[in-house]
């Protein structure tokens, strides 16, 4: 069984036989929330390029709701459900603006304009800059440092499981913050893919400004798709990782080396997402939702 997870405010999200996320409060208390599944008929997610992008969705739709989770729990402050609303709107606004519509209009400004794949390459390369620069800024706040911590200890958790370990804070300790299947190589390998798939848009003739936009938000499902096969493939056959290396470099500036008390907080989250574990009287745990009608080994399996 493989499983999965990401990094949220002060803890981490598992996916295993239950969805769980654990945070640690400003007592030192760990708590664990069951956050559920959602009724995904398993056949869906056995269908090459269409079960990427419903992991996408997947993925991002509980580690969403288990962001908001924690910082609800790590602030003691509840969020009120239209300031997550517009936090995600503006979230996917602010996406669509920086990295489709920007990058495109800076590349007919340069003056590539009629050359559907010359204006795709140049395109891509700037909205690959754009990803990098993003990141390293973000990566320079101590709020965010701290995500990448657990983003490390998360990593950590999944390798130990993988390598048949107890999953122990002492077992985990000497296993590498990288991961093959992290999501930050699914972005690097998207942002790769988006390059190609949108100069073929040129086959049909040289579209408008508004046309490309357009092409360009349908062509998401299609190239998550396609980067989703590609990274399953990379962890498939190892002797072709080299090609996933741009992300697993990057993956040195989205993770960091986690303290002791991170690695507990993500050893917690994975023992409770594989059952493995019985609740003691330091972990808090409350079901958020009991739904179990899923297939274990069809999930998604995005490490964040």
């Amino acid at each position: 069984m493989k499983v999965g997870g990401q990094a949220v405010i002060d803890g981490v999200l598992m996916m295993g036989k239950k969805i769980v996320v654990a945070v640690r409060k400003k007592d030192g208390e760990i708590e664990v929330r069951e956050l559920g599944s959602p009724s995904f008929n398993s056949k869906w997610l056995k269908i090459p390029f269409l079960r990427g992008f419903i992991s996408l969705f997947y993925s991002l739709y509980f580690g969403m709701k288990a962001l908001n989770l924690s910082a609800e729990i790590s602030s003691e402050e509840e969020i009120k459900k239209g300031e997550s609303i517009f936090s995600i709107l503006t979230a996917v606004s602010l996406a669509i603006g920086l990295f489709i519509i920007l990058p495109a209009y800076i590349t007919r400004w340069l003056g590539f304009r009629d050359n559907e794949f010359t204006f795709s390459l140049v395109d891509g390369l700037i909205r690959l800059a754009f990803f990098l620069i993003y990141v390293y800024i973000i990566s320079l706040f101590e709020d965010v440092k701290d995500v990448f911590r657990y983003h490390g200890a998360e990593h950590k958790a999944v390798h130990t499981f993988e390598n048949g370990e107890e999953l122990t804070v002492e077992n985990a300790r000497k296993y590498s913050t990288i991961h093959p299947r992290c999501g930050t190589n699914f972005v690097m390998i998207f942002l790769i893919i988006a390059i190609l798939i949108h100069s073929l848009f040129g086959l049909f003739g040289t579209p408008t400004m508004l046309a490309r936009i357009i092409l360009r938000i349908v062509a998401l499902p299609i190239v998550a798709g396609i980067s989703y096969e590609l990274l399953r493939l990379f962890e498939k056959y190892p002797k072709i990782r080299f090609l996933a290396l741009p992300g697993m470099i990057l993956q040195r500036l989205t993770t960091a080396q986690p303290s002791d008390s991170q690695l507990e907080v993500a050893i917690v989250s994975l023992r409770h997402a594989l059952e493995i574990v019985e609740v003691s009287n330091e972990v808090n745990l409350k079901d958020e939702n009991q739904q179990r009608d899923y297939d274990i080994n069809e999930q998604p399996e995005f490490l964040g």
